[in-house]
């Protein structure tokens, strides 16, 4: 059974990002709807600033949300994505693996800066 290759739109498909995106924008005006006194009893001219702000912070967080989400989709490599990783990520490629037999150490090397001389006989 072969697997077919996973793709960028497999990733997150996008009635998912929408739907992200508009949960931040609902969550981002509701909370700015309560700090401005929505629904509380306040004057009708409040009422009418505090319902435009509310939906100028839910379209602007639906956009920025939408956006970072595709910019951060476009870094990931597709094909990485299934692949397994049994080395460490934040090591050089070059340097002795923890989990290979006989690997050298930091310990094990010998030291190469000069540190506090030994009194010499």
């Amino acid at each position: 059974m072969t697997d077919k290759p996973t793709t960028r739109r497999d990733l997150m498909k996008p009635v998912q990002l929408l739907g992200l995106a508009f949960i931040a924008a609902l969550f981002a005006g509701f909370v700015t709807l309560m700090s401005m006194g929505f629904f509380q009893t306040r004057p009708a001219d409040e009422i009418q600033r505090a319902l435009i702000v509310g939906l100028v912070a839910a379209g602007a967080t639906f956009i920025v949300t939408l956006v970072s989400l595709a910019l951060l989709l476009l870094v990931v490599d597709p094909t990485k994505v299934t692949a397994t990783v049994d080395r460490p990520l934040l090591l050089p490629k070059d340097a002795p693996d923890a989990t290979t037999p006989g690997a050298a150490t930091a310990s094990d090397a010998p030291r190469t800066d000069d540190g506090p001389a030994a009194p010499r006989a």
